[in-house]
């Protein structure tokens, strides 16, 4: 996570700029960046989980960009100070509400397989390979969908030119940004196979460690890389730098001392320049009056909180109360996600029962075996989605793995245009692999298709076929009340990721809670398992001691997401929200902040 924009002498105090090649040395008593988890006001508002992020997006506010465009510039200012989470070798996918048209569109960023790829590519000898080595290995790049998302966006629906867009992020990359104490720790988690990749220590390992926090850190090939996509968009993907991408994944720049398992990739030149993104419908349902739109597949995340707020709907909250509101949070969360697990992978190779996943009426046969005073024993089956079906069960299938580390942002502009947008690398740091004089990190999405089916046949719609999207817990939400925006929000966490919307929509709406306090609120994840993920501050609550006594039972972690969300308050008045603690704090800011 980057720190506060230099770019002026005065601001570096100790802090000297490193970059390849060169020592950091620290910055005495730097504390971070100044941050605002709140801001309220007009004229636009910019949400992201670092401050200089959020500065390129209101930047191009002030210039007289929309909320596309200031959404690409936020998004490629943290491919510079949040490289470990998203940029231009990952993917993503983008939700935009046009004023204009009264519309919400989506687009499709994510990763596709190599043309090579074969549904036993994570095989050897009939076995799945280690976990470990399909994540650091060209075995799990997909072709990127960043840099086609951002051109497509501004294209289609901005208002500035792209150079123009870009510009803020080229500066940022050009000029460094203050390492803060959480790129710093992310680095260290990385360091020993980031020091495998020569490209990757030379950036990340200056002087042969992670840099210390308040040292200025440069990416000056970022910067060219950058250059070179203003110019000429997606197309620099049929060139030098798609082939360079293509090279670093099939056949990775190991150090020569290396003792790792480096496994290289299927990917090829071609699949680099030929990849598109797919501009899709969105999700929608109804919940309380409201209109929630999502992410449609390949991400999971629109499906899947659009059956958990379904199942929910039959159940009112004022009779069942607070405690009644959470429990049946995790109850629809267990539902929904076994729903997920055994229908949802990428449409153009895999019949996913949309329409049916999110029907009141296939919600309503879900909820059938919801006890209001008892848990249902975890894992339960999907339900059955055939046409007509009743409470009887379907199939059972496991959620696979998907890394945490992504990043989400939200914007909106004067106009009444909104921006929900999640982008992602998967793992934090990705492949580990840096494509050599470009300055980026390349993505492990694949690791995200499953490695083989069950006994039972069940995974089969996300194992890795040629071309293919592997399926994504990525939840970008837009929420409209009597038609005009209410909610934008999102946030990473791998398949975290849905049941912290779904926490965020049920806190907001059901439970009351202002969007600040909805975001400061402990979350809890229930992924159909038989223990409901906790953060520390939930146990010991007369919350967890209520539900326990339902059946539920819970383990701790550390952290659950990083989000930020933007609420509407009319009058052309927003409040952007951001972390407070979580991932080091977000950012959040408005054009015109109330006095």
């Amino acid at each position: 996570m980057g720190g506060k924009t230099i770019g002026i002498t005065a601001v570096l105090g100790a802090a000297v700029l490193v970059g390849i090649g060169v020592a950091p040395v620290p910055a005495q008593g730097y504390e971070g960046p100044d941050r605002d988890p709140v801001a309220v006001g007009g004229g636009g508002a910019v949400s992201t989980v670092d401050p200089d992020a959020t500065e390129a997006g209101l930047e191009i506010l002030r210039r007289g960009g929309n909320a596309v465009d200031a959404a690409v510039a936020a998004a490629a200012a943290l491919g510079v100070t949040e490289p470990y989470s998203g940029g231009f070798g990952g993917g993503g996918y983008f939700v935009y509400y046009s004023a204009r048209d009264d519309r919400v569109h989506t687009l499709d960023g994510r990763e596709t397989a190599p043309a090579a790829m074969g549904e036993e590519a994570f095989l050897e000898d009939g076995e799945p390979i280690p976990f470990d080595e399909a994540v650091t290995s060209g075995l799990g790049v997909g072709a990127p969908g960043t840099p086609s998302t951002w051109e497509y966006a501004v294209r289609e629906w901005g208002r500035t030119p792209l150079r123009r867009v870009m510009r803020p992020a080229v500066e940022l990359a050009e000029d460094g940004f203050v390492v803060d104490e959480t790129f710093r720790a992310q680095t260290a988690q990385n360091a020993d196979r980031f020091a495998d990749f020569p490209a990757t220590a030379e950036l990340f390992l200056p002087g042969g460690a992670p840099p210390e926090p308040g040292t200025v850190l440069r990416n000056p090939d970022l910067a060219d890389t950058y250059r070179a996509f203003a110019v000429r968009g997606a197309d620099v993907l049929s060139g030098r730098i798609g082939r360079d991408v293509a090279e670093a994944a099939s056949d990775p720049p190991v150090a020569g001392d290396a003792d790792r398992v480096v496994r290289p990739g299927l990917l090829t030149a071609a699949d680099v320049a030929g990849y598109a993104p797919v501009e899709r419908d969105p999700t929608h349902v109804e919940y309380r009056g409201l209109d929630v739109y999502g992410m449609a597949p390949s991400s999971s995340g629109g499906s899947t909180v659009g059956e958990a707020l379904n199942i929910m709907e039959g159940f009112d909250p004022g009779e069942v109360g607070d405690a009644g509101v959470r429990h049946l949070m995790l109850e629809a969360g267990k539902l929904s996600f076994a729903d997920r697990n055994a229908y949802v992978g990428d449409p153009e190779f895999s019949d996913v029962p949309l329409e049916t996943l999110l029907s009141d009426g296939y919600a309503a046969r879900r909820a059938c075996g919801i006890d209001l005073d008892t848990a249902l024993a975890a894992p339960v089956p999907a339900g059955d989605a055939a046409p007509g079906g009743g409470c009887a069960d379907g199939p059972t299938a496991d959620g696979g793995y998907e890394g945490s580390s992504t990043t989400h942002l939200v914007t909106a502009d004067r106009w009444g245009n909104v921006v929900s947008y999640t982008m992602s690398i998967e793992q934090t740091g990705g492949s580990g692999i840096t494509v050599p004089g470009r300055g980026f990190l390349l993505n492990n999405e694949l690791t995200d298709f499953e490695f083989e089916v069950s006994d039972t046949g069940a995974g089969a719609a996300n194992l890795p076929a040629p071309g293919k999207r592997p399926r994504s817990s990525m939840s970008p939400t837009i929420v409209l009340r009597d038609g005009e925006p209410y909610l934008a929000l999102g946030t990473p966490g791998g398949a975290t990721i849905i049941t912290t919307v779904l926490q965020l929509l049920v806190d907001r709406v059901d439970r009351g809670l202002t969007l600040p306090e909805a975001m400061a609120e402990p979350r809890l994840s229930q992924r159909n398992a038989a223990q409901t993920q906790a953060e520390p501050a939930f146990f010991g609550t007369r919350a967890e001691k209520d539900l326990a006594a339902r059946g539920h039972s819970f383990t701790e972690v550390p952290e659950i997401g990083a989000a930020v969300g933007l609420e509407f308050l009319g009058r052309g008045r927003f409040q952007a929200v951001a972390e407070a603690e979580r991932r080091g704090g977000g950012h959040a800011a408005v054009l015109r902040p109330d006095r």
